[in-house]
């Protein structure tokens, strides 16, 4: 058995030692720390995990963020893509592919040109007329989820509510009440 456990970890090491370094061209990834790009500044692709991405320059590649806010005041010219959280973007700015939301808002400004398909799931839409979108629009608001799961909810406190007060009653059938003196 240790035999095996020293060759399976000889090999785990050899492997080791053939892997290739990731290479990252310009990207930001952080975890709890916003990004903020510069107005003259640019970069690849920006991620981030609860925290901020605020773009006032150019990001070449995808902005995704998760339990955060986008704001836009700048181009990105591939995807936005945001989880529980809020994109902005200002007037006069540009995304180039898709935007999505899950589980947030959007609001974009005058003059913002998305170039692909602009989709809000459960979370809400905020544009202006002038907004250009390329290709779908697709937008589901929150209380299509929310509201049959409150529903299920108070179905199950009901009976739930109704179940222990038949117990209690079985309970208390057996003890006269009041109490013989």
């Amino acid at each position: 058995m240790r035999q095996r456990l020293l060759n399976a970890c000889l090999l785990a090491a050899v492997l080791g030692l053939f892997a290739l370094p990731a290479f990252a061209n310009n990207d930001i990834v952080q975890f709890g720390s916003s990004i903020h790009v510069a107005p003259d500044s640019s970069v690849h692709d920006a991620v981030c995990f609860f925290c901020d991405v605020d773009d006032r320059g150019t990001v070449q590649g995808d902005i995704v963020v998760f339990f955060g806010s986008v704001h836009i005041a700048g181009n990105a010219n591939h995807d936005v893509v945001n989880f529980f959280g809020t994109v902005k973007a200002e007037d006069n700015s540009t995304i180039g592919n898709d935007l999505v939301s899950m589980f947030g808002s959007i609001r974009l400004g005058e003059n913002v040109s998305v170039g692909k398909d602009l989709v809000a799931m459960f979370g809400g839409l905020r544009a202006a007329s002038t907004v250009t979108v390329g290709g779908d629009r697709v937008v589901q608001p929150g209380w299509i989820l929310w509201g049959p799961l409150l529903i299920i909810a108070l179905v199950i406190i009901v009976v739930v509510r109704e179940y222990r007060s038949y117990r209690r009653r079985l309970y208390l059938r057996g003890y006269p009440f009041p109490p013989k003196p």
